[in-house]
């Protein structure tokens, strides 16, 4: 065993850390290397009791689990990007990080969720929202990239010995991890799923889609992506992790997600979509838009002029934004194709150099996309209001984390999926532009529902009643 994984070394540091802070309060941040543990299947032992739990699995790139609340921030209001900058600013800086040479990989973060909307729309009030924005300093932080990865713990101390319990905490954790990994699989009995019945929301989508074309046609709007919620009863407890652990299989170029608050809301999902990441100073947003289904090789894709139509709308917005912020974009002249399981996406990268800008501020300016809003911005957003008949929540916002360093990952959460108590919710959208055909804008969003749906029957996580 080398010192650098000894109980002594940890033990040393904490001490040296509580000595070099020297003062209350004290936020002490250890971590000892940890290989060829997976994040997502060490969660549950990870959080042990704590009720909150976050993973964002992009393996084969990084995968980050997180549990319990070391620092939090919750609040609502236009001021949300600002505020939680500053929380994470705060956080950050305050802590003394007794590994301060180590793996991009190994850094602390402050993960975040956002609401879609600042404030929750006026017909939706008396209802339980999540807030437009929380963000967790967590205290336990677990990280792979490869089969290389890092156990983190965070703790707020004021005295020598409490520096002593956080190693041991640390060191126990550490020995618990490599003991007694639990292989992510449902124990428990297929949940049934009741109230499945698709006409419900088609129905309402059908006479939003008519509206919403119309809009797009007249040129009142250029676009506008409407989504639907597909809710069903479940009568046992959901557990999100056997799901993820297949979408890793089926959806390999989707960044998985979860943010489970309690063991009763648990909001998850495989997510297509990079609203921006930040490394070393450089930025890279995906502009995402027009999707084809299983059978379509893309070709089908390329060549159509209502989809390259959206997606160049995208990408123009992005840009245009990014040149607003003083900054200059780069692209490709063409789209990609990008597949995902079933769903294949027209894609352009954009990348840009950032010179000392807070990432929240340009998220900021970047969220809603194009992709999963409008344009108009401001226009699409309030015919939203008008057309969805439910608050989109967490569908569609920024989901992610910030590290020490400043660099960030942020995911637009799309293909998702809420648990609450024991009714799930699935939302999914398409855009309309001037040349949309209404059966093939409900077939899009029906593709992307099945997404998850269709997992979760292949996985046998549930059974399906017919309503």
């Amino acid at each position: 065993m080398s010192a650098d994984c000894s109980f002594s070394s940890v033990l040393e540091a904490s001490r040296q850390g509580w000595m070099a802070a020297g003062g209350e309060d004290t936020l002490l941040s250890l971590a000892l290397p940890l290989d060829g543990i997976d994040p997502l299947q060490a969660l549950p032992v990870l959080a042990d009791q704590a009720p909150f739990q976050m993973l964002m699995d992009g393996a084969p790139g990084l995968c980050l689990a997180a549990a319990g609340s070391c620092q939090q921030l919750e609040l609502d209001g236009a001021r949300r990007f600002e505020l939680a900058q500053r929380f994470a600013d705060l956080s950050l800086s305050r802590l003394v990080d007794t590994r301060p040479v180590c793996p991009a990989q190994a850094r602390p973060r402050v993960v975040l969720r956002f609401r879609f909307f600042d404030q929750v729309g006026e017909h939706h009030h008396g209802v339980m929202h999540p807030p437009a924005v929380e963000a967790v300093l967590p205290r336990w932080q677990l990280t792979r990239q490869g089969r290389r990865g890092w156990l983190r713990l965070n703790g707020v101390v004021n005295a020598t010995a409490e520096a002593r319990n956080l190693a041991e905490q640390l060191w126990l954790k550490w020995e618990q991890l490599q003991k007694e990994l639990p292989q992510v699989a449902s124990s428990r009995s297929p949940t049934q799923l009741t109230n499945g019945n698709t006409e419900h929301w088609k129905q309402r989508y059908s006479r939003a889609v008519e509206r919403g074309i119309d809009l797009v046609n007249k040129g009142e709007l250029h676009k506008l992506v409407l989504a639907v919620r597909h809710t069903i009863d479940l009568d046992t407890h959901f557990n999100p992790l056997p799901l993820l652990q297949r979408l890793r299989r089926q959806q390999a170029g989707s960044c998985r997600f979860l943010w489970q608050r309690n063991a009763d809301d648990a909001f998850f999902g495989a997510s297509p979509e990079r609203l921006l990441s930040l490394r070393g100073g450089w930025l890279r947003s995906d502009a995402l838009a027009g999707t084809a289904g299983e059978g379509d090789d893309g070709n089908q894709l390329l060549r159509s002029d209502k989809d390259r139509r959206e997606h160049e709308l995208v990408v123009d917005t992005l840009t245009n934004q990014l040149l607003q912020m003083g900054l200059t974009p780069c692209r490709r002249r063409l789209p990609q194709l990008a597949r995902h399981g079933q769903l294949t996406h027209l894609h352009t990268p954009i990348t840009a150099e950032v010179q000392e800008r807070p990432v929240l501020r340009l998220a900021e300016q970047l969220h809603p996309t194009p992709a999963v809003a409008g344009l108009p911005r401001r226009e699409a957003m309030a015919w939203l209001r008008t057309l969805e008949p439910f608050e989109r929540g967490n569908y569609a916002a920024p989901i992610g984390w910030i590290d020490n360093q400043g660099d960030a990952e942020l995911r637009v959460a799309i293909r998702c999926g809420h648990a609450r108590g024991h009714q799930m919710e699935f939302t999914a959208g398409a855009g309309l532009v001037r040349g949309s055909c209404p059966d093939r804008e409900m077939q899009e969003v029906d593709l992307k529902l099945q997404v998850l749906i269709k997992e979760f029957d292949a996985a046998t996580i549930f059974n399906v009643r017919n309503a």
